[in-house]
């Protein structure tokens, strides 16, 4: 079983190789105000082999779904081309694509040899005529043809917004069935897109607030099994665990990776308070960071890994503070009316996102280091629990409904509050955490 999860989760090792190149002017311009989707054209790719047309249907359709679900692009159904694309090298015919208004056309070929598939593709500018970037060709197994597919969507994704993509990663959250008063939880791990659900523990005790690591081998999360609260790790390719800390009469919660992987910061409680505490995964060397009669918790490194944002009730209510990585003096950056919850520094270093409780509402929001710009991109009865995509674009959070039948489910948006929509599960899902993108 464990050999089979294994291979389930990283049976695609990807190759890319380029085709050939040339430029074009074609860009998104991402700002705050409307944008109006760019028009685009995905004609199924060609079949190289009689027995790739599968493929080449459902990776066409993958990249389409990709880039649509960004709500930056707009697809052109197949039943108003006018083109045919039939040979992958063939010249395109832009007059066909510009009379049905598409601005970027992806084409592809798709190869099957044995177990072994290849993928190839283009992007190209319609109106002006040009090859955006260079032509490259992916290389893996025929079992990782969703993870192809999701690899060229961020391709085209970064040739036409001149930002990473998100695509190729995976979100680990907890899987919850049953009753509010008799949910049942454990850890599972998907694409990106709600996609190739598998399941890390089972639901025999309560699991919480999972999180990668920066290479997205190994998780952290909250376990009740031993009756308290304690930090276990998970690699993820044999599913084995372990205890980080078992401090006798402590309770741990919370962790985070700090991003060079060696490192976790955590909350421990012990004789009735709460602080935060560094840990060295080589040495099990723990050092505390934070000695104040309150209640520190739910730590995020900054990328760079020089400081630290966390949440604090110290000045009465809960609110957001930022201190050195090693401890030291914290600043306090909310000063909006409310409380300030679970903040996660954004990948590109200019964001903190958070939850926020104000007027018996919860919304998911973001702001700039010092608490300045403060947005609140959602409200509803309950969303907490923010991550961030690989590219700093978008954040996926919980959602769960009021009353006793109440449901948690995840949900992504778009920094700037546009593009709100849910994230397909099998059960109810809370605590997700998104994962970098995929070796």
């Amino acid at each position: 079983m464990k050999r089979l999860l294994a291979c389930l989760l990283f049976g695609a090792t990807l190759l890319a190789a380029p085709l050939a190149a040339q430029t074009g002017p074609l860009r998104i311009e991402i700002t705050e105000g409307v944008i109006e989707p760019l028009p685009f054209a995905v004609p199924t790719f060609v079949p190289d082999t009689a027995d790739a047309a599968a493929q080449a249907g459902q990776i066409s359709q993958v990249i389409a779904a990709d880039l649509t679900g960004t709500g930056l692009f707009r697809e052109i159904p197949a039943t108003a081309h006018i083109g045919k694309i039939t040979d992958f090298n063939a010249p395109v015919q832009y007059a066909d694509w510009k009379a049905i208004n598409a601005q970027a056309l992806i084409t592809g070929g798709v190869s099957v040899a044995g177990d072994k598939l290849t993928v190839r593709f283009r992007v190209y500018d319609v109106f002006s005529g040009a090859e955006l970037g260079t032509g490259l060709q992916f290389v893996g197994s025929t079992a990782g043809w969703r993870r192809m597919a999701h690899k060229v969507a961020d391709e085209v994704y970064s040739r036409i917004t001149g930002e990473g993509g998100y695509f190729d990663s995976r979100v680990v959250y907890v899987s919850e069935v049953g009753p509010k008063d008799q949910r049942r939880k454990r850890l599972a791990i998907m694409d990106y897109d709600g996609a190739n659900v598998q399941y890390l523990t089972d639901s025999s005790s309560i699991v919480l607030a999972p999180r990668f690591s920066p290479t997205g081998d190994r998780v952290l999360y909250t376990s009740y099994e031993s009756g308290f609260p304690r930090i276990h790790v998970l690699d993820v390719g044999n599913v084995e665990r372990r205890v980080l800390d078992q401090t006798e009469g402590t309770m741990s919660f919370a962790p985070r990776f700090a991003p060079d992987g060696r490192t976790v910061v955590f909350s421990l409680e012990q004789g009735g308070n709460t602080d935060l505490y560094r840990l060295d995964l080589n040495s099990g060397q723990r050092s505390r960071l934070t000695n104040a009669p309150s209640i520190e918790t739910a730590p995020s490194y900054s990328p760079d890994g020089s400081r630290i944002v966390f949440e604090s009730d110290r000045s009465g209510t809960q609110q957001l503070y930022i201190m050195p990585a090693a401890g030291g003096e914290a600043q306090r950056i909310s000063f909006g009316q409310g409380r300030y919850g679970t903040p996660v520094w954004s990948p590109r270093g200019d964001l903190i996102a958070f939850t926020k409780q104000n007027k018996g509402r919860f919304h998911i929001g973001v702001m700039r280091l010092d608490g300045s710009e403060e947005r609140l991109l959602t409200a509803s009865f309950l969303d907490e629990g923010p991550t961030w995509a690989p590219n700093g674009r978008v954040i996926m959070f919980s959602r769960e409904t009021q009353g006793a039948s109440g449901r948690s489910s995840l949900y992504s948006v778009d920094i700037t509050g546009r593009n709100l929509k849910p994230v397909p599960t099998p059960d109810g899902a809370s605590d997700p955490s998104w994962s970098p993108l995929q070796k």
